[in-house]
């Protein structure tokens, strides 16, 4: 099956599209855009920018990727990029906006999900197996880490980082970093630790042990009394050095925001 494009679409002479992708009507392609194969653009969506979409993509109607970031301190005429990897679903009236200095990059990894009306401002990066929810909101240089989900109409303010495998309630206010692995909500107007992500994990595949020190190194970190540093040096100690402990703990030590 050949590029198919339709006659009401819009598609630059310059932009570069892979085997057998479809562009729908009224989309529009701007001249600086690579589309991957088989990767399919539908009615009305917006591709401009220096916007690079991989293979097997599906772009749902009127989202827009590739347009001017909104940052203020943006200078006209810089270079930046959007990078959308493989097997990843944009739908219904969703944004991702450029870079704002030269060369910075706003990036989306593979087989993410970004539901509809979502927002990645300049500079936002997600890992692989993202999932935002509809309306999720994320502000400039907020960093999403693989297989985490982020629930509807949440919203992160810009520079957190959220780590892997974590789950993120709805209407969620997103002010600090939040811990892999764990599940975190709003209570009381605040971010709040709930503990392990223990479903999410079970269906990944997460071996019982690495569950159960996860389960230790929470309680150690959030109910033994201790502040902070002497929580992580216990969790150091008293708990299996598994990898996925080690990296909960730099998470902790590494964040320069602070965590939930």
């Amino acid at each position: 099956m050949a590029i198919q494009i339709h006659p009401t679409a819009l598609v630059d002479k310059n932009a570069q599209l892979g085997e057998d992708v479809e562009i729908g009507p009224y989309a529009s392609v701007g001249p600086d855009v690579k589309i991957g194969a088989r990767t399919v653009v539908q009615q009305g969506a917006i591709l401009h920018g220096h916007t690079t979409i991989g293979d097997d993509c599906q772009i749902f109607p009127y989202a827009c990727i590739g347009m001017k970031t909104q940052d203020l301190k943006y200078v006209e005429g810089s270079v930046s990029y959007v990078e959308i990897g493989n097997r990843t679903v944009i739908r219904e009236f969703a944004t991702v906006h450029l870079g704002t200095k030269d060369g910075e990059k706003t990036i989306i990894g593979d087989d993410c999900l970004f539901m509809a009306y979502c927002h990645a401002a300049h500079g936002v990066i997600l890992g692989n197996h993202v999932i935002c929810s509809n309306s999720v909101q994320l502000a400039g240089d907020v960093h999403i880490q693989d297989w985490a989900i982020v629930g509807g109409c949440a919203a992160a303010h810009q520079f957190c980082t959220i780590g892997k495998h974590a789950m993120i309630g709805g209407m969620s206010k997103i002010r600090q970093d939040v811990p892999p692995y764990m599940l975190s909500d709003m209570t009381d107007g605040a971010m709040r630790v709930i503990g392990p992500n223990v479903v999410g994990l079970t269906r990944r595949g997460f071996k019982k042990e690495v569950i159960q020190a996860l389960k230790e190194a929470f309680r150690f970190i959030y109910h033994s009394g201790l502040n902070r540093s002497q929580a992580l040096e216990r969790v150091e100690n008293d708990v299996e050095p598994l990898d996925e402990i080690k990296e909960l703990v730099a998470f902790y030590r590494n964040s320069t925001r602070g965590v939930c």
